[in-house]
């Protein structure tokens, strides 16, 4: 089992979840207006006048061979629309219950 957690753009709205959905994942917890700089080129996202976007992150456990194929739509969405920033990291769990 892995964990998925994903950091995007606030303009991507719920098109990360229906990601999720057309892979099948039903379970996920999302935080909404968070806070964020990317590590590349980003630009701030601290929803202030002066960087009034914002972050949303998704955390999902999903299996192991869901996470390709998950990465791989997440990464065509990213590289369609740069500018917003959509990052993915991947972890392995050591268990659950």
């Amino acid at each position: 089992m892995k964990a998925i957690f994903i950091s995007y753009n606030q303009a991507y709205g719920d098109e990360v979840v229906e990601v999720l959905e057309a892979h099948r994942q039903r379970g996920y917890t999302r935080w909404v207006d968070i806070q964020g700089k990317g590590s590349f080129n980003g630009i701030p996202h601290q929803g202030d006048h002066a960087w009034p976007e914002q972050n949303h992150a998704i955390l999902t456990f999903v299996k192991d061979e869901k996470v390709a194929p998950i990465l791989e739509d997440l990464k065509s969405k990213d590289e369609a629309s740069p500018d917003l920033g959509l990052r993915a990291f991947v972890w392995n769990i050591e268990g659950c219950y």
